[in-house]
């Protein structure tokens, strides 16, 4: 995007914001229309201050290699984007504990709570996609990606989409859908960023000089396609005018929910799964220096996913209007889950076989082991609570939102640094990383705050699930709602102590890789040395 071209656009862009914003039919478009052009204003500066319009002394662009470029922006946005969701988390952690700090009305907990999970998902976990899908599909191809600075394109456009999603939360522009916050405009762009991102990728691997597609492309390519058909479908909507925020669902009622969680449970089945499992099955490999430990498992463990997870979403709905059928089919689907996704677990787990040992040595390995396992935890638990009667207990409680946390961070967050610490001394041409000390005390404060999160929601959510539905001997609750509350305070607070954890170890990272791209080297006793002088002696 670098170019006169890609500057015009944006400054044409900028213009027509701008005319969106005079024109504005209320002012929550208005204000968000400002805030869009205030953006590609200054990045309308910002490139016209790179063009070089004289063509004197101008070096060719090399189309030789691998584009990377991109990939270095990605991995840094990555984990800007990363430490931004996880102290929105620990804010609205806070807030639970501590109703005073909710800050009327752009920061109370109702806009604060979707932003802090859509930063996570959406801006952290997409970004740790893009940028791991860019890196592998050339590296598995043999090819630069398709499109010349369409990848720039893909990549600047998503910040757009986050940066316009972020403001529109705290502005109060939402459709109040889970997953699928943004307002229709917001629904649109993001379209087309998706549908470029899709062509880069596809046309890459159409002009691969290796033969074979390798497995995690598979992954990437089906996390691609589903969620532009899941976003297209669930979004559609009416809007109340052309230049006016507000807009209406196409469905209504019980189907509204239907295609909200047919949306919903794929978001998680091909955005937080699909994706990082392609992630898992090429840096799991690269890392531990051992082939998949079966490929015939990995392509048995796609297509039994990919057929399965489509069909779960029901298992949101039981006890609701939508026909008992219809919540039948979603929680035996979920449970016929446990078989393709524990297949993935064990996939991954298995490459190890004859590197176990390099778990002392290499954090990075343990890093990405470990989100494995919460992988293999996840996809048990989930399965477990889409049965109606465990649903009963655990639906509407926190034990949902410590079985999400133990995926998102666990799962997602693991992977996700381990690929960030795999990449960064290679995009870089660095020798290693500034410090693996460092990793290993960022492994364990981030074990350690999913383990008090999980932990502790998990004990709540079964308190709270019981004292909602416990009945004297006249029939009445024996409980309020309100009482209910009261009793969560502790494990609120110990919620927020997690979070600040796994927030901590999040900025020990971003030292980390700062002094790494710098080209600095911290003088450190490499790992399982101690072990090894406190060994017997032969």
């Amino acid at each position: 995007m670098n170019n006169s071209l890609g500057t015009a656009l944006v400054g044409l862009g900028a213009f027509l914001v701008l005319l969106a914003a005079a024109f504005a039919q209320d002012a929550a478009f208005a204000t968000h229309a400002w805030v869009i052009f205030l953006v590609l204003a200054i990045a309308t500066v910002v490139m016209l201050r790179n063009i070089k319009f004289s063509t004197a002394g101008k070096a060719p662009v090399d189309t030789s290699g691998y584009m990377d470029g991109v990939i270095r922006y990605g991995a840094i946005i990555t984990l800007f984007w990363g430490i931004v969701g996880f102290l929105v988390g620990v804010v609205v952690a806070s807030q639970l504990a501590w109703p005073e700090l909710n800050i009327e009305p752009w920061f109370n907990f109702g806009r604060m709570r979707p932003l802090h999970t859509s930063a996570v998902i959406f801006a952290f976990g997409g970004n740790a996609l893009i940028a791991t899908s860019f890196y592998v599909v050339q590296r598995t191809t043999r090819a630069r990606l398709f499109g010349g600075g369409l990848a720039w394109f893909v990549f600047w456009g998503y910040q757009l989409f986050i940066v316009m999603a972020a403001t529109g939360y705290l502005l109060g522009i939402t459709e109040g859908r889970e997953y699928a916050e943004p307002e229709w405009y917001v629904d649109l762009w993001l379209t087309v960023v998706w549908v470029a991102y899709l062509i880069v990728f596809m046309g890459t691997i159409f002009k691969r000089k290796e033969p074979h597609i390798y497995v995690a492309n598979w992954f990437y390519l089906a996390f691609i396609v589903t969620i532009a058909m899941l976003h297209i479908v669930n979004n559609l909507s009416m809007p109340v005018s052309l230049l006016g925020a507000k807009s209406y669902s196409a469905f209504s009622g019980v189907q509204d929910a239907l295609t909200q969680w047919w949306y919903g449970h794929n978001a998680v089945g091909f955005f937080l799964t699909a994706g990082f499992l392609g992630m898992m099955y090429y840096f799991v490999p690269k890392q531990a220096g051992r082939p998949v430990y079966s490929y015939r498992l990995s392509i048995i463990h796609f297509w039994a996913l990919i057929f399965l997870y489509i069909w779960a979403g029901p298992h949101h709905l039981h006890y609701t209007a939508l026909p008992d059928w219809a919540q039948t089919l979603g929680m035996v689907f979920s449970i016929m889950l446990w078989m393709p996704s524990w297949g993935g677990m064990i996939n991954g787990l298995m490459t190890l076989s004859g590197a176990w040992d390099k778990l002392r040595t290499d954090p990075i390995l343990r890093m990405l082991v470990i989100s494995v396992a919460f992988y293999g935890m996840s996809t048990f638990e989930g399965p477990m609570m889409s049965i109606k009667a465990v649903n009963s207990l655990s639906h509407y409680t926190d034990w949902t939102i410590g079985h999400v946390h133990s995926g998102a961070l666990g799962w997602v967050g693991m992977i996700s640094f381990g690929a960030l610490y795999y990449l960064t001394p290679k995009l870089w041409n660095r020798q290693r990383l500034y410090s693996l000390r460092l990793v290993n005390w960022h492994f364990w404060l981030a074990t350690l705050g999913i383990v008090v999160y999980a932990a502790v929601m998990w004990v709540s959510g079964i308190m709270q699930g019981l004292m909602w539905r416990e009945y004297d001997d006249q029939g009445y609750l024996v409980y309020s709602f309100a009482e209910s509350i009261a009793a969560m305070h502790p494990y609120y607070v110990l919620r927020m102590v997690g979070g600040l954890l796994y927030l901590t170890g999040a900025l020990v990272m971003a030292f980390n890789i700062y002094k790494t791209i710098r080209g600095d080297v911290r003088s450190e006793v490499p790992m399982g040395a101690e072990a090894e002088a406190l060994a017997p002696a032969e």
